[in-house]
């Protein structure tokens, strides 16, 4: 469906020349149902009640083309069931998964170095882009790399075994180097990219940045609202496009007085609270083991073993 521009939104009490401030933020009104008011007052730099007036009416246009916001109990569950899904790869994984990585859904993926988190990354990079029958969103994906390491090699290498032809032409990658540039790729460039078949959004890792820019405890309560404004959106596109978003993030160790630290994911109870699956991946002897940390629909501990070979991620 061709996206409507904020000029042709009537809004009672706003004139043409406060929609086009708005414009020059946000092109379109399927973006625009996206914004909170307070968001929009600031980088449109008009005045609250007016941007308050610009979404709720950018949410109703938009619910009238794609129905409603309240729905009975047994028609939503129904919806849920008839997701789309998409594949890892591993068909122990996709069992676990209940059938692979939902749309809608936010999955984060938590271990140390060598646990396979990038390689997942750039697997799904590619299965994204299969037809439907063969497990794919028939989409394109979007890599966002915060560590610098995405490897076109390796998606190459990927592609050949999925036999997908030149896999990175359907694949965006986006380096930043700080958090601002980072939540600025985010709420400004990412929409377009969504218009353009967009339908797996990958932050390979949602930590590192904030790690290394909020320092110290007198920063943490910063850092901690900055990732929320971050994954909020993410899950906002989630929802808006039908996609499927993963993030995968770093552990560190937690002290317990009776032996051996923990390793938990990072990032406290912000990307808790914010990711719909949360997984831990570490090595088991010769395998590597995919665990489930906290999920609604996953029983905690739950675990599928996989092999990291030239191929990507296999089945032991």
């Amino acid at each position: 469906m061709k996206p409507t521009p904020v000029r042709e939104l009537k809004v009672s009490g706003v004139g043409r020349l406060t929609l086009e401030k708005v414009e020059e933020v946000v092109k379109y009104v399927e973006d625009l149902a996206l914004f909170n008011p307070e968001e929009l007052a600031e980088r449109a730099g008009i005045e609250l009640d007016k941007a308050a007036s610009i979404v709720r009416a950018a949410r109703r246009f938009v619910r009238s083309s794609v129905g409603g916001r309240v729905y009975r109990g047994s028609e939503y569950a129904h919806i849920l069931e008839a997701r789309e899904t998409l594949t890892t790869g591993v068909k122990a994984i996709d069992e676990l998964l209940g059938g692979g990585l939902k749309v809608w859904d936010v999955y984060e993926f938590a271990g140390e170095f060598g646990s396979g988190k990038t390689q997942l990354c750039h697997q799904v990079s590619v299965t994204v882009q299969l037809p439907p029958e063969k497990g794919g969103l028939a989409g394109k994906a979007v890599y966002i790399d915060t560590e610098g390491t995405f490897s076109p090699s390796r998606i190459k290498m990927v592609g050949e075994r999925f036999n997908v032809e030149d896999p990175l032409d359907n694949l965006y990658v986006v380096r930043p180097l700080n958090v601002d540039e980072l939540e600025e790729v985010v709420v400004e460039e990412l929409p377009k990219l969504l218009r353009e078949g967009i339908r797996l959004i990958l932050v390979d890792s949602v930590i590192a940045l904030y790690r290394a820019e909020f320092k110290g405890r007198e920063m943490l309560a910063m850092r901690q609202q900055r990732i929320n404004y971050l994954l909020d959106w993410l899950k906002r596109y989630a929802r808006r496009y039908r996609s499927v978003v993963v993030i995968t993030n770093q552990v560190l160790s937690q002290p317990v007085p009776w032996g051996i630290a923990l390793k938990i994911p990072a990032g406290g109870n912000i990307i808790a609270h914010a990711s719909t699956h949360r997984f831990f991946m570490r090595r088991a002897g010769e395998a590597l083991l995919l665990e489930c940390f906290d999920s609604p629909t996953i029983a905690r501990g739950a675990s599928a073993k996989f092999q990291i070979t030239d191929r990507g991620l296999e089945d032991v």
